[in-house]
């Protein structure tokens, strides 16, 4: 991105709280300007080599990357640079990588953070690749990486409930650990599926609780001192859900338990992360008294 569209991105969200450091040191990044960089579609997504770059400009990268902490999603490795980000999202992203051929479709990644899984995507072809997601530190995470990599991506700072309003439909959408942020999951399914063309398909994943009854945990304040989680379904709770949103051929991909190989702190992201979510003597079980976090993944196809 070029100074000029930053400076409107700047405009755009001048209310944004405390956006101006981030701003200024992105700047500073983006005076950095080098071509044709070896990129590494990886588990560690790459970009170029240590010897790319003078002593001063490596130490602008240094400095913009660690302003922009914390760093959630990830591994990035920026001229060498490793970002060793709170989740390892590459466990998640070769999870459901078989399920899924993105050549030539307009895809969509609803919460996609810094932009971890789409630049991944970027091997596959996509026609266009958008993700949507309000956070400005993820936001300027994205136009630091982007800036080197110079992809199509587009960006958008909203939400799922503007997805079934945008200027285009989608063929392929991802909502990866978003649902139980939402306060009507049948609606923000909804959403989804007015989102995309005609037998479009999506992946989500969710957080679940074991059972075969359509039952759904609500968490009293917090779940895994998270404030803001609503609604923690079983899977066939789940599939009620995607049925009810208009959406068929429901295929579950996997389950899996949060592991402190996934979610762990480094110094690149948060104080606190999984360990201290669980309760010392038992973790099984969030320090609230829940069921830890496990997850369910899904792919699934607009019927309506």
């Amino acid at each position: 991105m070029n100074l000029e569209k930053l400076k409107k991105k700047k405009d755009d969200c001048r209310n944004w709280k405390n956006v101006e450091p981030w701003f200024l040191q992105l700047q500073e990044s983006c005076k950095i300007e080098k071509l044709n960089l070896k990129i590494d579609y990886g588990d560690w997504f790459s970009i170029g080599n240590r010897t790319d770059l003078s002593q001063e400009e490596y130490e602008i990268i240094l400095k913009t990357a660690q302003k922009l902490i914390p760093w959630r999603k990830g591994p990035f490795k920026i001229f060498d640079l490793e970002i060793d980000s709170e989740w390892q999202s590459n466990i998640k992203y070769n999870l459901i990588r078989p399920y899924f051929n993105l050549k030539d479709k307009i895809v969509a990644d609803i919460g996609c953070n810094n932009g971890y899984y789409m630049f991944r995507m970027l091997e596959d072809g996509p026609k266009r690749l958008v993700g949507f997601d309000p956070s400005p530190l993820t936001l300027h995470q994205f136009e630091f990486i982007n800036h080197f990599v110079k992809s199509p991506i587009v960006y958008e700072m909203l939400g799922v409930e503007h997805l079934e309003y945008y200027n285009h439909k989608f063929d392929f959408i991802f909502m990866l650990g978003v649902l139980y942020h939402r306060a009507d999951p049948v609606g923000t399914l909804k959403s989804l599926a007015r989102g995309l063309n005609s037998k479009g398909e999506i992946i989500i994943d969710t957080f679940m609780i074991d059972g075969k009854e359509e039952l759904c945990l609500t968490p009293n304040k917090r779940y895994s001192k998270i404030p803001n989680i609503y609604f923690i379904p079983t899977i066939p709770a789940l599939k009620n859900w995607l049925e009810r949103a208009g959406f068929g051929n429901i295929e579950i991909l996997a389950t899996t338990i949060t592991t402190s190989q996934e979610q762990r702190k480094t110094i690149w992201s948060f104080d606190e992360s999984l360990e201290d979510f669980l309760d010392p003597n038992d973790d099984s079980k969030t320090v609230e008294g829940y069921p830890a976090p496990k997850r369910v993944y899904v792919k699934a196809r607009k019927i309506l």
